[in-house]
């Protein structure tokens, strides 16, 4: 029974109910909220029905009440086997009988910006999704006691001041599914890329808690994303979370995009979200993956710059729902969320319209819980839990390089490693311009395979020496054969990091070309077409040792043999055309 409510009930209908009548109605509603009175009004629209009306609930037996009840039966029924919608929708009919279910109703007080307050739902959560008057839809984000605020994911031109809001007691969910291996999607999983409707599997809930302690499993599982630079020195494993941060126009978006790429033959799905990016750029996008073969495997949502702020603080959650799907299937998943960034600056421009405080930059205190929430959901799950993983690669952008500001170190605090572009090195035309002194994987060797490992070996230590030595001999008028011959090796390792875009490096060809660079192999090399030296290496090394190439694809660790044919191939510069 619901707490007495002290204002009397209202009855609406355009015939005044009998003493019978009024006298059943006033029990009904005794019994059900305490003892208050019952008021009648005439209502010359309820001509067929009437509305009861007790605080917040509303017992709608109008014509459009009991079509309502009806259109919520038959909407609850599967029709994804199209052989079964008919003699389903007879049975349904066959069963359905009217109730007397109270309907919390609320009323609009003010909308605007994409969020609009309501009055009179007392009982909603937080997470709810609510009915507008014209189909709007909306998810609850602030519940106080005089009112409740609300973002509105459909345009609010519909809704205005004084229009009622009924609860739906359903949380934000999505449709999931294969089908949406292919598309591109809106941040609601409605399709926008004019290739037809998506038959979902499920719906599934866009918040949900993370996987426990007990459901994981360490990250031993490389991901490879085919950039030397990444994979030989900040490793990411499958189940890790590792953040790709720098200025604008660094190259983020093209690492990420490189590393959908290089699943081609992995068996790794890949979801890219979008989040407040031009429509355009992601078109182009877009048109890469499908040049490569790469849509085949891939998911695109997409919340652009001119989608409100709803869409766009929405997107990150559908695309991880979408992940959670496969991985729960024990399938692995790559999910990159491009950028955090706007993200945040859409959820605090929601904020500021719902009143609540600002703190640091204007941001809301609960910003890090945003985020953190949403990648604690990245996981390796256990053997019993089906074994698969969600990989996530947050972009941040910065401004300035300044890693200190408040977005940057918050995600920086729940990721486990980040990859920090560095402007200058870009601009240098060192790409992708990794700073190898700011970036670092929490994973590290645990996601490498043995093979790899050990051609790496000692190359960060060089680089460190090189970055080191070139600084102290910047100024210097005479340099002697041992510290330019130690200069020109650091060049080298610093070229060998230098690669195309859209041209990821197979491991086998990272081991070659590691362990020829290390071995002093390409020392002397010229500086002019050096990746593409590289890749005729690779080619050339492949063709004539097949059998080293197939031992090196195992993944074993390098044999002191294997180690010995590839410094001898290198240093013969067969290869150089």
């Amino acid at each position: 029974m619901s707490n007495v409510i002290k204002n009397p009930a209202r009855l609406y209908s355009a015939e005044k109910p009998s003493a019978e009548q009024l006298k059943r109605f006033e029990k009904f509603v005794s019994g059900h909220y305490g003892a208050l009175g019952l008021e009648w009004v005439y209502d010359e629209a309820l001509s067929d029905g009437f509305r009861l009306e007790v605080g917040s609930d509303i017992y709608d037996w109008s014509r459009e009440g009991r079509l309502r009840q009806l259109s919520d039966v038959l909407s609850s029924i599967d029709t994804e086997d199209a052989e079964k919608v008919i003699p389903m929708f007879r049975d349904a009919l066959d069963k359905w009988r009217l109730k007397a279910v109270p309907e919390e109703v609320g009323t609009v007080l003010t909308v605007g910006d994409g969020v609009a307050t309501v009055r009179g739902l007392p009982d909603c959560e937080y997470g709810e999704i609510l009915l507008f008057e014209g189909g709007v839809r909306g998810m609850v984000q602030s519940i106080t006691k005089a009112e409740t605020g609300c973002v509105l994911f459909d345009s609010d031109g519909a809704v205005s001041a004084g229009s009622t809001v009924h609860r739906t007691k359903l949380a934000a969910g999505v449709p999931v599914g294969e089908g949406f291996i292919g598309r591109v999607t809106d941040a609601l999983g409605v399709p926008i890329d004019g290739k037809g409707e998506i038959i979902a599997a499920e719906h599934r809930p866009i918040e949900s808690p993370a996987p426990p302690i007990a459901a994981r499993q360490p990250v031993n599982r490389p991901l490879k994303t085919g950039l030397l630079a990444i994979d030989a020195m900040f490793p990411i494993g499958r189940g890790q979370r590792e953040l790709i941060i720098g200025d604008r126009q660094t190259g983020k978006t093209a690492i990420a995009i490189d590393t959908i790429l290089n699943q081609k033959n992995e068996n790794v799905i890949c979801i890219y979200v979008a989040i407040g990016q031009k429509a355009s750029s992601v078109r182009r996008l877009v048109k890469v993956l499908e040049d490569e073969g790469a849509m085949k495997y891939t998911a695109v949502i997409l919340a652009s710059a001119s989608d409100s702020a709803p869409m766009q603080y929405i997107a990150p959650y559908v695309g991880c729902t979408l992940a959670e799907y496969f991985m729960n299937q024990g399938k692995d998943v790559l999910i990159i969320y491009d950028d955090l960034s706007k993200h945040a600056v859409a959820y605090r421009s929601l904020s500021l319209v719902l009143g609540r405080s600002p703190g640091r930059e204007a941001y809301p205190g609960d910003v890090f819980y945003l985020h953190s929430r949403l990648l604690e959901r990245s996981a390796h799950l256990s053997a019993s839990m089906g074994g698969g993983s969600m990989t996530a690669l947050p972009i941040v952008e910065t401004l300035a390089g300044n890693v200190s500001a408040y977005i940057p170190t918050n995600i920086i605090s729940i990721t486990d490693g980040q990859i920090f572009l560095d402007t200058a090195l870009f601009r240098s035309g060192r790409r992708p311009a990794v700073n190898v002194g700011l970036s670092v994987s929490r994973v590290g060797g645990d996601a490498m395979t043995p093979c790899l490992k050990n051609a790496a070996g000692s190359l960060r230590l060089e680089l460190a020496q090189y970055r080191e030595m070139k600084v102290f001999t910047q100024f210097s008028n005479y340099l002697d054969d041992g510290i330019q011959s130690s200069l020109r090796f650091g060049e080298v390792l610093m070229n060998i990091l230098k690669q195309e875009q859209y041209r990821p490096y197979d491991e086998w060809e990272q081991v070659v070309i590691l362990v020829s660079a290390i071995s002093h192999g390409l020392d002397s090399l010229p500086d002019s077409g050096f990746e593409e030296t590289l890749r005729n290496l690779c080619a050339g090394f492949a063709a004539s040792h097949p059998d080293v190439v197939e031992r090196i694809k195992g993944g074993e660790k390098l044999s002191d043999g294997d180690r010995a044919e590839i410094e001898s191939y290198a240093k013969a510069a067969e290869y150089v055309k």
